[in-house]
């Protein structure tokens, strides 16, 4: 059996997506060739030899991606049996299947790949969520890992990031987040043995830093803790960044010092508003207070807190905006915010549990294809007209100086005498933030 497996686009780092299920599939002996289409073009012979081609769709801008090359397989060789999985794969199941993918599973999708490899038949669309025995992901075929994106450090110098999940899914149950129609407030551990050992192998391949790419680190605490304590022992000098919500660096803060004992350059929380009522509407967990207490909590930690936003949703007022920026200003956070995130746009995917909310259906469309949204208009013209600026503006400096983007982004919002504030120049030098080479984050 022949299998492609097919990435599109994976932040910036070298497919766990692939790796993991090609250790499935080799050990039922497949013949497995892993394609990341950011780093290496799709060979038409690879194609035409396949039996089963597979594509990686974890996330909204992989799944756009994919929709054209699906078309190509299909054109290529519409004898191959087409699949698609990850977490997009049954959210746009009626598309997917309207381009000929004939299998479409969830985001826990190794086994049932694996037993469609052995029988090439149709399997039916993963509605629940299997148990799975973890294997250890295998990475070979593809690029090197210094392909991808890199850390840079303090100093200015680049370090080599590899990329491995401790868990999947999470507890909580933000209205927004792709994460929940799906796990629906579930989480999976991944054995420590197991991450442990694609750690190990990703620093044998010259990894000096680790991504985890858990929904949220501290899910499971005491098995996050467990994992990166081993990691210490093991690889002395190698870094390593986490993403946890704002409620959990709270709930433990007194883990934190541990955090950055053991090699954190940095912890990702998904804040996206300082509104208490918008905050409230997406089910984040947490108020704009517990936002500055918990900056507070990881600096004095040592470990630096990255905020990621959804800067523009339909409760958005260029008043709102402003108070964002003046936020992360006073809070000593621009260069910890990398530039993207302050034109971040609300997604409303189809079936989305925003669309519960009658001020969210208001303002919403019908699905739109070639999106993967029902694309939605601001109540406000000038909002939405703000928001394609600073789209234009911050789209073009993915990795420039962050202070002049963010004084920038600034004018654009408004003049400091239409305000009556004017701006401090940030207190901290770029190079004192950690941050990846590519930032982008939806």
């Amino acid at each position: 059996m022949r299998v492609v497996l097919i990435s599109t686009y994976e932040l910036g780092r070298q497919p766990f997506g692939l790796a993991s299920p090609a250790a499935w599939l080799r050990e039922s002996g497949a013949e497995v060739t892993c394609v990341d289409l950011t780093r290496t073009p799709l060979s038409e012979d690879t194609i035409l030899s396949a039996d089963l081609v597979a594509f990686f769709l974890p996330m909204h801008t992989a799944t756009r991606l994919a929709l054209p090359v699906i078309d190509r397989v299909r054109r290529l060789n519409p004898a191959a049996h087409l699949a698609a999985y990850g977490l997009y794969a049954p959210l746009n199941e009626s598309l997917l299947r309207e381009r000929g993918v004939q299998t479409i599973l969830g985001p826990e999708f190794e086994a049932d790949l694996s037993a469609l490899s052995r029988s090439i038949e149709p399997l039916r669309t993963q509605s629940n969520l299997p148990r799975i025995i973890f294997k250890i992901p295998d990475r070979s075929g593809l690029p090197a890992l210094e392909q991808y994106a890199r850390l840079r450090m303090p100093d200015g110098t680049m370090r080599t990031v590899g990329y491995t999940e401790a868990s999947r899914g999470c507890k909580h149950l933000c209205r927004h987040c792709p994460i929940v129609p799906v796990y629906e407030g579930r989480f999976r551990a991944v054995p420590a043995d197991v991450v442990l050992a694609d750690v190990r192998a990703q620093v044998a391949a010259g990894a000096r830093h680790i991504t985890f790419g858990d929904p949220d680190f501290f899910n499971g605490v005491t098995h996050g803790l467990r994992i990166v304590r081993e990691l210490a022992r093991e690889h002395q000098g190698v870094s390593y960044d986490v993403t946890i919500k704002i409620e959990h660096l709270i709930d433990h803060a007194a883990a934190l010092p541990e955090l950055a004992a053991t090699g954190c350059a940095f912890i990702t929380s998904a804040v996206e508003s300082i509104d208490d009522e918008v905050l409230e509407k997406l089910k984040k967990g947490h108020t704009r207070a517990d936002f500055e207490r918990a900056v507070t909590l990881c600096r004095t930690a040592g470990t630096p807190l990255v905020p990621t936003f959804v800067t523009f949703t339909p409760w958005t007022t260029r008043k709102s905006y402003v108070d964002l920026l003046d936020e992360i200003d006073r809070l000593d956070l621009i260069e910890h915010v990398a530039p993207i995130q302050l034109a971040i746009r609300l997604l409303i995917t189809q079936g989305s549990p925003l669309l519960d909310l009658a001020e969210i259906r208001a303002v919403a469309g019908p699905f739109n294809p070639h999106t993967l949204t029902q694309p939605w208009r601001h109540p406000d013209p000038e909002v939405d007209r703000l928001q394609h600026e600073i789209e234009m503006l911050v789209g073009g400096s993915v990795n420039a100086d962050r202070s002049q983007v963010f004084n920038a982004v600034y004018q654009l919002a408004g003049t400091a005498d239409e305000r009556g504030l004017h701006r401090s120049e940030p207190r901290r030098a770029r190079a004192a933030v950690p941050y990846l080479t590519e930032p982008w984050y939806c």
